[in-house]
């Protein structure tokens, strides 16, 4: 069995195709998982797409015919051509595809290193797979050891000390532009996770925030735990709102653009609007006096978060390197147990019959059997202790099988998930 990770990032993939494999509609995501489910060669699966990335975690028999399904359920789905996805994935198999979800849990991978909200995005992306049966225990382990990983990172390097986020990138931006923001009111479109993040700087930086959603409760619920500065106005006056004021900031969840060119007037201020949702939430024609500022083009920021962060991204990647080897030594070890077991069991057997027969013959007495049947259990226990040893340390199912056959044994391999 094998575990691997199919990737596609703000590293491999450009925004337009991103938007395009953004699968943060449910329905989507139920029926991504129900077409890789179909594959009888991938045994667990989950998906993970957020505005930076869209993923493929599995645990499958076969590699190669697994990767040629992912990627065809892909492109069925979201009408992106086979060999544009082929040519972008990033695709990583068994040690990688571990070292490759422990990075992302830590956000080492993500646009913005040592952001905090990809922790988030990976329990609930864990979590609809399971919750909708398409992953269980060997991918429950992987998501456990991640954010062991994780845990450790924060706890040892100081990463995602004083976090930056994509949204925290857009107010920074908003700031070079204007230098001090304090007084300013800015439009907030959304009331999600990356919205509320984007208030919260906007409002550290003193500027009055509007938020305009289409649930008008979930937006008046964001407002009240935003204090004074956040105020709500109804999704009906988005157009009102982007042509009075200089700053719009959109997050939204929509599969279409909800900012275009026949909701926009034209103003003698220059407007600067921050997208950063995937899909695109804006679609403008070239104006004089409107900028525009998606995800991608936050990138000179998150490099300066880079260059800031690199030595303490090297020791984490160092702890990251050191919990895959422990993953897998893990792994090895649960395996071995009903092996070591079956072992155990048949050499328990033999010394009992053996010690039966030798008082039968008359070969001990029975008022010694109890030491005979210390010493006899005591030679097989330090006969097993190698190969109890090494198959803690390594194994396989080449391994295994290898044993069943040589000592005649039926290892028991759903013992492990009785006893987890």
């Amino acid at each position: 069995m094998h575990y691997i990770s199919i990737s596609f990032t703000h590293k491999n993939t450009d925004i337009s195709i991103r938007e395009k494999l953004s699968l943060s509609d449910e329905s989507r995501k139920k029926e991504i998982l129900r077409l890789l489910s179909a594959n009888e060669n991938i045994i667990e699966s989950m998906i993970l797409s957020t505005c930076n990335r869209v993923e493929v975690f599995a645990y499958v028999s076969k590699i190669n015919e697994c990767v040629r399904h992912i990627l065809n359920s892909i492109s069925i789905l979201t009408l992106v051509p086979y060999d544009a996805l082929e040519l972008r994935a990033d695709i990583y198999e068994d040690d990688g595809a571990i070292h490759h979800l422990f990075a992302v849990a830590s956000s080492l991978d993500s646009l913005v290193i040592g952001e905090t909200q990809i922790a988030g995005q990976l329990k609930e992306a864990f979590k609809f797979a399971y919750d909708n049966g398409s992953c269980g225990d060997n991918i429950s382990y992987a998501i456990h050891f991640a954010f062991k990983c994780a845990s450790k990172i924060r706890a040892v390097t100081t990463i995602s000390k004083n976090p930056v986020s994509v949204s925290s990138v857009a107010v920074a931006k908003a700031k070079e532009i204007y230098g001090n923001l304090g007084g300013m009111t800015a439009v907030v479109v959304g009331a999600g996770q990356m919205s509320a993040l984007a208030c919260k700087h906007l409002i550290t930086s003193k500027v009055n925030v509007i938020i305009v959603n289409r649930d008008i409760n979930r937006a008046k619920n964001l407002a009240s735990e935003l204090g004074e500065l956040a105020s709500v106005a109804e999704f009906s006056r988005l157009k009102e709102l982007i042509n009075r004021y200089q700053l719009i900031f959109s997050a939204t969840g929509a599969n279409e653009p909800i900012i275009t060119d026949e909701i926009i007037e034209s103003v003698e201020f220059n407007r600067y609007f921050f997208d950063i949702a995937v899909p695109r939430d804006i679609d403008l024609s070239y104006s004089d006096n409107i900028s525009v500022y998606a995800v991608d083009d936050l990138e000179s920021i998150v490099k300066s978060n880079i260059m800031l962060r690199e030595e303490q991204a090297s020791t984490a990647y160092a702890i990251v390197g050191a919990m895959t080897s422990e993953f897998f030594k893990w792994c090895s070890s649960q395996n071995s147990t009903p092996a070591i077991k079956a072992l155990r069991f048949k050499a328990k057997n033999i010394a009992e019959l053996e010690i039966e027969k030798a008082i039968k013959k008359g070969y001990i007495k029975r008022c010694d059997e109890n030491e005979a049947r210390k010493l006899v259990h005591q030679v097989f226990k330090a006969f097993l202790h190698t190969p109890t040893m090494r198959l803690k340390d390594k194994n396989s199912d080449e391994i295994l099988g290898a044993l069943e056959y040589l000592f005649d044994i039926k290892i028991d391999k759903t013992e492990l998930k009785e006893e987890e």
